[in-house]
């Protein structure tokens, strides 16, 4: 696990760009997590914190590398602006919400099903004095209103607990349709990470997905047959939406579409597990991530 988390710190792009000061939040955090059990308070993006408790793999990789997921939450921040809604699908201890509204100054829906993590998620909204622009919701979404049963003893990769498995710590969670919960908010930016419910999620959020405005949505791809989903049906839907499929390149300011051969990579029969980009209005989009400010992570502009 060492091995891999230098790995991480090498290959970044943020980290390779600042190689000692990344080792040196690494070292830190492995000496300060082991000698409290307390959580601690890291620097994010400009002014904005995360409040970092040991075990959880995502949270410790913005220590690491100033942002986890550098490309998707690099668009974030320029895609968004502070009037716009930005919706969290999956968010954990709220990384990405932090990134939105503390970073940027958005407005937020942030959905976290499982207990444990949505109290993560209100410490760093309270840290970062966020709450008036955050809608926290401890709730789960899908095709209908029901409630179903998710994990609750695995960190980032805790998810709606399938037939076939069986679970010793689950939590019982209402679900929502993403239509009903927005009452007709529209947003710029979806973030959807829910390990392989993303189907589901979708089937619920059409209405929203449709919509006439210019919509992102960052989602995540390679888990689908836990459920009996096909994820290139998923894939495919989103096309069929008014989307494509298209990658970013935060440094440049840049919105690619993919090529034949990125698009076949892209999809998720051959892709093992990664988030796609889609965008319903690409010339739009590149306007507003070439005229948004330049944020700062670890002590890298970007």
């Amino acid at each position: 696990m060492a091995l891999q988390t230098v790995q991480f710190i090498l290959d970044h792009p943020l980290s390779r760009r600042n190689k000692p000061k990344a080792f040196r939040r690494f070292l830190s955090w492995q000496i300060r997590s082991r000698l409290t059990n307390q959580p601690v308070v890291y620097s994010f993006v400009d002014q904005s914190r995360l409040l970092v408790r040991r075990g959880m793999t995502g949270a410790t990789g913005n220590v690491y590398a100033g942002l986890h997921e550098f490309e998707d939450m690099a668009f974030v921040l320029h895609a968004l602006r502070p009037d716009d809604w930005f919706v969290d699908v999956g968010a954990n201890i709220g990384s990405y919400t932090v990134l939105a509204a503390a970073a940027v100054g958005s407005n937020c829906v942030a959905l976290e099903p499982v207990p444990a993590a949505y109290a993560h998620l209100l410490d760093n909204m309270s840290l970062n004095g966020v709450s008036d622009r955050v809608e926290p919701l401890n709730i789960g979404l899908g095709d209908k209103n029901t409630t179903l049963h998710f994990s609750a003893d695995q960190d980032t990769m805790n998810h709606v607990v399938a037939p076939s498995e069986t679970s010793e710590n689950s939590v019982e969670v209402q679900v929502k349709r993403l239509d009903e919960v927005l009452q007709g908010r529209t947003p710029t930016v979806i973030k959807i990470d829910v390990e392989g419910w993303e189907t589901n999620v979708v089937a619920g959020a059409e209405s929203v997905l449709s919509q006439v405005e210019p919509l992102a949505v960052l989602m995540e791809f390679g888990l689908g047959e836990r459920y009996g989903f096909d994820d290139q049906d998923l894939y495919e839907k989103m096309l069929n939406l008014g989307f494509e499929a298209v990658s970013y390149s935060p440094f440049d300011r840049q919105i690619l579409r993919f090529s034949a051969g990125e698009v076949a990579r892209s999809q998720p029969e051959t892709c093992v597990r990664g988030n796609i980009l889609f965008v319903n209005q690409i010339d739009y989009f590149r306007e507003r991530v070439a005229a948004a400010p330049t944020y700062r992570a670890l002590d890298i502009d970007i």
